[in-house]
């Protein structure tokens, strides 16, 4: 498919302004959007927040259709593009570098709340109070971009993070984790984080299990009670889904993707595959080329 092309937020100079500020706000129109058209990454989030009319943002192999109330936040590297903007869309388009994503919060405080956020965050409803609420917190960064000073351009990076905070709550009681507040909860966080590190060397319930320092039985309840899946399904989809980016959006061959995920051989790729999808990896890859090239 060719050189996938990643958006720097650099070079996303609308005036001079901008070579010192590490964020963006425009309006969510068909020329701000003009370069988002076709797949691609970005080095820094993106959020897009719909006051009226609709469009669909296409994030690696999932399509949200995003309308009026509506906000998507997606994550540096995730590989998307946008389609079938409606003539009367209106709203707005929020770009920061990464250090303004409340990174230390996440990784302490908040640790629990950073399993899968990055696919949670890709389509979020609020309720109407809190969407006009994110509308005020979006107009005060919107003059701050436009009038930047050294003050006002860290009450934007606050303001950033409330506006994020505020969608991390909204999400609270979509994810059982989130709502689970029991004693095993931060095992299957470290789980998941353990498994995202190594799902390519290692794909035994046994080695997590030993890991945590808990039997193979005792982590298939934990899972079980916190993402309705076992351990071994969580093992498999995460290597899915790596299967999946890799066939979408990287020019290695079949055979290359196989090694490189630890498989012993291509056929080997194409049997997991075919048990999970009941179809094969070529099949797999023209089926997403089509969702991407529609």
């Amino acid at each position: 498919m060719g050189t996938m092309k990643k958006l720097e937020i650099k070079k996303n100079i609308q005036k001079l302004e901008d070579k010192n500020l590490s964020f963006r706000v425009f309006d969510l129109n068909e020329e701000n959007l003009n370069q988002y058209f076709k797949p691609h990454k970005k080095d820094h989030f993106f959020i897009v927040v719909i006051e009226n009319g609709k469009l669909q943002v296409h994030i690696e192999d999932k399509i949200h259709s995003l309308k009026a109330g509506k906000i998507s936040v997606l994550f540096p590297e995730q590989v998307h593009f946008i389609s079938d903007i409606s003539d009367d869309l209106k709203g707005k388009i929020i770009l920061f570098e990464e250090i303004l994503f409340c990174s230390d919060i996440l990784k302490n405080e908040l640790s629990t709340y950073n399993v899968n956020l990055s696919t949670q965050l890709n389509c979020t409803i609020l309720s109407q109070e809190d969407f006009e609420q994110s509308l005020n917190a979006i107009k005060i960064i919107k003059g701050i971009y436009e009038n930047p000073s050294l003050i006002k351009k860290e009450q934007a990076r606050f303001q950033i993070k409330i506006f994020l905070l505020g969608l991390i709550e909204s999400v609270h009681g979509l994810h059982p984790i989130l709502n689970n507040d029991s004693a095993d909860k931060p095992i299957y966080v470290r789980f998941k984080k353990l498994l995202n590190e190594h799902y390519k060397q290692y794909r035994t319930v046994q080695y997590y299990a030993e890991e945590l320092a808990i039997t193979p039985k005792k982590l298939n309840s934990i899972t079980k009670k916190h993402c309705e899946e076992t351990a071994i399904q969580a093992i498999h989809n995460r290597i899915l889904m790596e299967i999946k980016r890799q066939l979408m959006f990287s020019d290695l061959s079949h055979k290359e993707i196989a090694f490189d995920l630890g498989f012993n051989s291509p056929s080997a790729l194409n049997k997991f595959v075919k048990a999970k999808l009941k179809e094969t990896p070529t099949e797999l890859q023209q089926e997403l080329a089509q969702m991407y090239n529609a």
